[in-house]
């Protein structure tokens, strides 16, 4: 059996927004081996335990069974976040129909509870699977994430919630979208430490990374700098966990989750 086949298996995002996360892990010492994909697709991958860790939708870590946060680094915004959108074709508050991006089910649930909690409508869903061409879409409303709400199609839009910027203006609390976890029986403090530092390095590193990664999801350079700095957050502290806990709570009332799960935070760091 060789190295590769030894090392624990690590998943990431593959969207822009985790560039700076995952920062110099292509490196020959990184104690694990990491793919990409979809978050819905990795929630499942470790859920079935194809995955030891993995950067995963926060509404996944409430409906698996004894994960564990291992990082203070997430995936999270203070404000606005660019790339969680819902584009809406009605006024909120008549809207029936809303066609979910398959890419993410935090945002999807995160969806829900702004519309249920703000403007008082349970619309039916539709499937927006990956890939689909949105301008069949007829759905009343349609939540976009990712590169696809980055570059949305022409959609005649009476209204557009910037997802993240709904939610802190509605709450004070910054949001968490994603989070490093694993599942039970994986020893994670080299896995934790390396990720970590991958995070710190890539914070220090903004500029670069821009220019490296803008031309390919058709962004100046500029436009990609002040998406990490300005948009996205990445560490996981006293105010993102309260954030984290409040979206729990709605997603438990409407019966997005299951009742009485408490975080796991591993002993790295998170404050």
């Amino acid at each position: 059996m060789n190295d590769v086949a030894l090392k624990p298996r690590v998943g990431a995002v593959r969207y822009l927004n985790t560039k700076p996360l995952v920062y110099d892990l292509d490196q020959a010492d990184t104690p694990f081996t990491l793919s990409f994909d979809y978050p819905s697709r990795l929630a499942d991958q470790l859920s079935l335990g194809l995955l030891d860790v993995a950067l995963i939708p926060s509404i996944e870590y409430f409906l698996g069974k004894d994960y564990r946060i291992i990082t203070d680094a997430c995936i999270g915004c203070l404000g606005p976040v660019w790339s969680v959108k819902i584009f809406f074709r009605t006024p909120p508050q008549q809207v029936k129909t809303l066609a979910l991006d398959e890419g993410s089910r935090t945002s999807a649930a995160l969806a829900k509870i702004l519309l249920a909690e703000r403007v008082g409508v349970r619309p039916q869903l539709q499937a927006l699977p990956l890939g689909s061409d949105m301008r069949d879409c007829e759905a009343d409303a349609m939540l976009l994430i990712g590169d696809r709400a980055i570059h949305p199609p022409a959609i005649d839009a009476v209204e557009v919630w910037d997802l993240g910027e709904t939610w802190v203006e509605w709450t004070g609390l910054p949001f968490v979208f994603a989070m490093w976890v694993a599942r039970p029986g994986i020893a994670t403090e080299e896995i934790a430490k390396r990720l970590m530092e991958a995070r710190d390095g890539g914070m220090e590193n903004l500029e670069k990374i821009a220019e490296r990664e803008a031309a390919k999801y058709q962004l100046t350079t500029s436009e990609c700098f002040h998406y990490f700095h300005d948009n996205l957050h990445f560490t996981l502290g006293p105010q993102e966990k309260e954030g984290l806990m409040r979206y729990y709570h709605y997603a438990v009332q409407l019966g997005l989750a299951p009742s009485g799960r408490t975080p796991i935070y591993d002993d790295c760091k998170i404050a």
